[in-house]
């Protein structure tokens, strides 16, 4: 006969910590989700960056798709782009010489690469300096360099698909600007340059970001930051057009 030991119940075995600590890290999609929600649900996408900000595989993206953007370009078509920008700006060109062409025609992929690069750590800079550090608000670089990453893929998407129409018009500076729309009342001059500089895509990107600024600091609303961003791109435009006004002068 088995004897009963009579006593108290043994305890429940405990969960370990780790199970019962609260799981405060949010979700954040996929590089594919997040591409398609730049376009369609930014606001979804950059309270997701604010919390998570993820940019490397971005950067990446848009750096490769501007490298392959390059390459696809013929070089005797940049050669002529470049050597009729040069005669508008009263310059006399000839001929290229052959270190010209081919700086052109082996520096266009790393150039692109190069450039995509600074622009995007650039911008995130100035932005995480203007929001941060000069009106006070609580972001740190990262957040602002993958809110810019996800947003310049707009402008970059748009390249790739207006790509074959440049190529087929042979004209590289073709873009989908302001100026599209107030060329046949304006004669060419400062407004004409600058209409010219301000890309809708860019323009679509700037507002995509500025939603990433409202996330990443609920304090500063949406429609300030873009204010302050369309300021900053609309400067840039002007300070550009002026120049080509006065090198032409």
């Amino acid at each position: 006969m088995t004897a009963r030991t009579d006593g108290p119940e043994p305890y429940p075995e405990e969960s370990s910590q780790d199970d019962q600590a609260p799981r405060d890290e949010p979700h954040i999609d996929r590089l594919p989700i997040r591409l398609i929600n730049a376009f369609v649900s930014p606001g979804k996408l950059m309270d997701q960056l604010a919390a998570q900000p993820k940019w490397v595989g971005m950067i990446v993206l848009t750096t490769v798709v501007s490298g392959v953007t390059a390459a696809l370009v013929p070089a005797d078509l940049i050669f002529e782009t470049v050597r009729q920008q040069m005669i508008a700006q009263g310059v006399d060109v000839t001929e290229f010489g052959d270190v010209q062409m081919n700086a052109l025609r082996y520096g266009r992929i790393p150039g692109a690469v190069i450039f995509a690069l600074i622009l995007q750590f650039g911008i995130a800079a100035l932005y995480a300096v203007i929001f941060s550090f000069v009106l006070g608000d609580d972001g740190r670089y990262v957040q602002y360099l993958a809110a810019v990453s996800h947003g310049w893929f707009i402008p970059v998407l748009f390249s790739v698909l207006l790509l074959p129409l440049m190529i087929r018009t042979e004209n590289l500076e073709l873009r989908l600007t302001l100026d599209v729309f107030i060329a046949s009342f304006f004669e060419p001059g400062l407004l004409r340059n600058v209409a010219k500089l301000l890309d809708l895509t860019v323009i679509w990107s700037i507002l995509v970001i500025a939603q990433g600024a409202h996330a990443i600091d609920e304090r500063r609303s949406f429609a300030s930051a873009a204010v302050i961003m369309l300021t900053i791109f609309l400067l840039y435009a002007l300070g550009i057009g002026l120049l080509q006004v006065r090198s032409i002068a």
